[in-house]
């Protein structure tokens, strides 16, 4: 079994070109597999056993989601050794996934985003990480970069004349997203102020490129300081990004292409509207309102 995860990792690295993180998730997921499986061939994986590997799965506690990722890994491992020829047929067809719960992406509303980043200033001209916080809080809403791309964001992806990053997304896909003035000045700015010469936009205490967790830890700082509610994280700037693109007109597949999603199915879920809105739209369209 050993010799067939290796070979579906390769072709996820070379031919799939997906991210490590990905990878080690995938190799996660079949190594416990294969623990449960213990020395069975591959040819006598069927369909009973691996029912008894979700109840398994169950048993230990695992929700819906995180048993319908390992399925999902398990999928396309098996859709893999089927279309190589490495087995007959494939065991997963007739099993089926648990159904998800639907949750709606936690957002800010605008007023929040405005008070988050309004808490993120600079005390004087010398206040270098007030300036490169402002920076980081202007950059992630106005384009809603996931963390990942905010981190590693060089300053050769950044055309500061026409305001367009160039993005290097999930899979190593490049996507090109506009900036607008406000960040573009932030981090201006930032850069003004700042002696160390290199091509990382954002950088640490230690003049290193700064890290998630350091991102993270600059986020939870000005959520206390703005007041505002416990759960925001860098991914739900992403959701307001999309959010308040939608409620204020822009179509699904604009933002699509702005977020990076490769199928217009996961943006569909930012078409939610807040209630404030629903409510404007009810007050001028119902004549008993």
């Amino acid at each position: 079994m050993e010799k067939y995860i290796e070979k579906f990792v390769r072709y996820l690295e070379i031919e799939k070109n997906y991210s490590p993180n990905t990878i080690v998730n995938y190799k996660v997921d079949l190594e416990g597999f294969n623990k449960f499986i213990s020395s069975s061939e591959l040819e006598k994986i069927d369909y009973l056993m691996l029912r008894k590997y979700l109840a398994v799965l169950k048993e230990k506690g695992l929700g819906n989601r995180s048993v319908g990722r390992k399925l999902s890994t398990l999928r396309s491992f098996f859709r893999f050794l089927t279309r190589e020829g490495y087995i007959k047929s494939n065991p997963m067809l007739m099993l089926s996934s648990p159904k998800l719960e639907k949750h709606l992406p936690s957002f800010m509303t605008e007023d929040e985003v405005y008070k988050l980043i309004e808490s993120a200033f600079a005390k004087n001209e010398k206040d270098l990480l007030g300036l490169r916080d402002r920076a980081i809080l202007e950059a992630f809403y106005s384009s809603g970069l996931r963390i990942s791309e905010l981190v590693g964001l060089n300053l050769g992806d950044i055309d500061f004349i026409s305001g367009i990053l160039k993005i290097k997304g999930k899979g190593k896909k490049e996507r090109i997203v506009p900036m607008g003035e406000t960040a573009l000045l932030a981090i201006r700015n930032y850069l003004s102020k700042r002696k160390k010469q290199t091509d990382a936009t954002f950088l640490n205490n230690n003049s290193r490129r700064i890290t998630a967790r350091g991102v993270r830890f600059v986020l939870k700082k000005y959520l206390v300081a703005a007041g505002i509610k416990p759960g925001v994280s860098a991914h739900t700037f992403r959701h307001s990004f999309a959010t308040h693109l939608l409620n204020r007109g822009a179509d699904l597949r604009t933002v699509q292409e702005l977020l990076g999603h490769a199928n217009l199915s996961t943006t569909q879920i930012y078409t939610h509207l807040t209630t404030e809105k629903l409510k404007s739209v009810y007050d001028k369209a119902h004549p008993h309102a």
